[in-house]
């Protein structure tokens, strides 16, 4: 899709002590489609919204109709949302619904970098040395396991921080990201948001930076994945979507709970002053279980700092609290690989990387056990017998 999305709207983070249901529940949304379900029988009840005023690929009437047969949870979200959400399934039956998208993203794309004047143009290509702090380089210039892991740091299982980023280039980043919001702000072009739960931000790719970040993908994110996440396809991530959100009192404040449209994600703190903004983290999760309790030992708050760098799995469940003073903003890189989504369709046994799925397929183990240990028992009274 062209703009990609995560699982939920924005919603008052949880208290980090809870361990139920009460660290919020995951909403559909743009990244959940590929288990999106529509009404056998419609709401004959509920009021649709137009979708008249909207450019779209498939008649406005159509989206009008089909918003009768949501499930009941999707009638209560925006008109956004909800557009979302059908404009995915209409897509997935729709070969040329699909390409023609595919063509006014094209298009949509080249018009901004046809037009838009970049302020730095070193970032528009991958200098490392004066991107990476050194000992990040190091440790990619090693490439070992044991390297990887002299410069990370694991709060929690599957949740590795390390520095990565130096100040210099984060500063020129943000300029040049202000110096494209200028621009679109003075010609009034109207831009795709990273995704439906913030309204500020970039999509980085859209102005020129996807070779720049094609290449941060291949050769220091996916060799660090190949060993820390190979059981979601760490070692053949092939695409990206890149990205800048913004949080702050005049900007999003807070970003709801929810998972990520990725297999790994990569999200770096590029300053600038502020307070707040923690993320929360609360268990890796499949479709099957996304709504499922968080246990006690999968809670970890975090705390931002400049430059510094979080690689988690797309399905850790995750959210970020308010930014109470300043502005946040923040590097994300949605790392996917199109291997491990074809054979996910064929999965069935998600205990590789799913807490839930390990604690029930622990629970099996044991009551198996209980029960052969029972039957033994019952075996050897009888023989005694």
């Amino acid at each position: 899709m062209s703009v990609d999305g995560s699982l939920d709207r924005r919603k008052q983070p949880p208290p980090a002590q809870s361990a139920g249901n009460g660290n919020g529940v995951v909403q559909p949304g743009v990244g959940q489609y590929a288990a999106n379900r529509l009404r056998l029988n419609p709401n004959k009840d509920h009021k649709p919204d137009n979708y008249e005023d909207l450019q779209l690929e498939f008649s406005p009437l159509l989206f009008s109709s089909l918003e009768q047969y949501l499930p009941p949870t999707m009638l209560k979200v925006s008109r956004d949302v909800k557009l979302q959400y059908m404009r995915h399934i209409l897509l997935r039956y729709s070969p040329e619904g699909e390409r023609l998208r595919v063509q006014r993203h094209r298009e949509y794309r080249q018009k901004i970098i046809s037009n838009y004047q970049p302020l730095y143009r070193e970032l528009y290509t991958m200098h490392a040395a004066n991107f990476f702090v050194p000992s990040f380089l190091k440790a990619l210039s090693d490439n070992t396991e044991e390297s990887f892991r002299n410069i990370m740091v694991e709060p929690a299982p599957g949740i590795y921080t390390f520095e990565m980023l130096q100040p210099n280039f984060c500063e020129m980043l943000l300029t040049e990201v202000e110096n494209f919001e200028r621009w679109v702000h003075e010609t009034k072009f109207r831009i795709m948001r990273p995704n439906t739960m913030n309204k500020y931000g970039a999509v980085l790719d859209d102005f020129g930076l996807e070779t720049m970040l094609e290449k941060l993908l291949d050769d220091f994110i996916r060799p660090i994945s190949r060993v820390f996440f190979p059981e979601v396809g760490g070692s053949t991530l092939d695409s990206h979507h890149g990205f800048v959100v913004e949080y702050g009192i005049d900007r999003d404040v807070e970003l709801g709970f929810h998972v990520d449209d990725s297999e790994v994600t990569l999200n770096v703190c590029l300053g600038r002053q502020f307070s707040g903004g923690e993320l929360f983290f609360r268990g890796v999760r499949c479709d099957k279980h996304v709504n499922s309790e968080t246990q006690s030992e999968e809670i970890l708050d975090y705390s931002h700092a400049l430059g510094r760098a979080v690689l988690h799995r797309g399905r850790h469940r995750h959210g970020a609290r308010a930014t109470t003073a300043g502005r946040r903003v923040n590097l994300l890189l949605w790392c996917r690989s199109s291997v491990y989504r074809e054979l996910r369709k064929y999965q069935k046994d998600c205990s590789s990387w799913c807490g839930e799925c390990q604690r029930e397929k622990k629970e099996r183990q044991r009551l198996s056990i209980a029960a052969t240990k029972m039957e033994l028992l019952k075996r050897d009274g009888k023989a005694t017998t």
